[in-house]
């Protein structure tokens, strides 16, 4: 019985690191600009509000091995960081408050561009 036991630890063991493992290794048909949008919106300041001046450091936020371009639009205004992306770089964007200067938020958006 514990013989038995023991194989069925392993068995749900093997089965759980595979499942992380397929989730976190990249894949063709991924869209790796989800989760990089949301990362990048986290590092431009307050939750929910991005600052244009930290556009910039928001390129962290890109997947190890991957180029990241990131686009910020407001009132007609846009403002960009990082190399321009190819046609096929995956896409995502999330709509955002933008700080325009001391106590001035207008409503946005966050658009983040990955490719290799």
């Amino acid at each position: 019985m514990a013989a038995l036991v023991a194989v069925f630890a392993v068995g749900v063991a093997l089965t759980t690191y595979a499942g992380v493992l397929d989730a976190t290794i990249p894949t063709p048909d991924r869209n790796l600009a989800d989760p990089t949008v949301e990362r990048a919106e986290r590092t431009l300041g307050d939750p929910g509000v991005a600052d244009p001046q930290a556009l910039a450091a928001g390129l962290r936020a890109g997947p190890d091995g991957y180029d990241l371009n990131l686009t910020l639009e407001a009132t007609g205004r846009t403002w960009h960081a990082g190399p321009t992306p190819p046609p096929n770089a995956d896409t995502a964007a999330l709509a955002v408050s933008v700080r325009l200067g001391p106590g001035r938020m207008r409503p946005g958006r966050l658009r983040a561009e990955v490719w290799a």
